[in-house]
Order: C-alpha cells, then structure tokens, then sequence
C-alpha cells in the first residue's frame, strides 16, 4: 500500500462546507463537532504564527478532497 493510499484509507476528507481548504469543515465532519467552533479554535492556533501555519498547511497538502485527490500527490504528478 503506497503512502497516499494509506492516507486516503484514514477516512479524513477535507469537507464540502469549505471557507479556504475545507480543513476545519473536514475535522468538523470527522468529530462531529460544529464546524464554527472549529474554525475558532483553528484561528487561536494562528496566534502562534509558525506552528498554525505550518501545521495548517501541512495538514492541507496531505488531506484529500472529496474525490479522494490529495494535493501533494498532485504536485508530484502521481
């Protein structure tokens, strides 16, 4: 099993109610917690500059959308 497979194997999609990268939407999904108060909590992370945006970002380039497309993977023309 290739890494992305086992990425998409995990069951975390990003979500369809996206503001930026549908992120918060996908966590909100996964917990069953309200979307809002993730995104709150996402935006108190950014208060620390290099760990929200980088952890952000990285969670970003690994997740997949909805088809099951993951960013990275895209990039490295898999």
């Amino acid at each position: 099993m290739s890494f992305f497979n086992s990425i998409r194997s995990a069951g975390f999609r990003r979500g369809p109610a996206r503001l930026l990268a549908g992120i918060c939407g996908g966590i909100a999904a996964k917990t069953g917690v309200n979307v809002w108060l993730v995104r709150l909590l996402t935006l108190l992370l950014f208060a620390l500059p290099v760990l929200g945006w980088g952890v952000y970002a990285g969670v970003w380039i690994l997740t997949p959308n909805q088809s099951g497309s993951i960013p990275l993977e895209r990039w490295l023309g898999r």
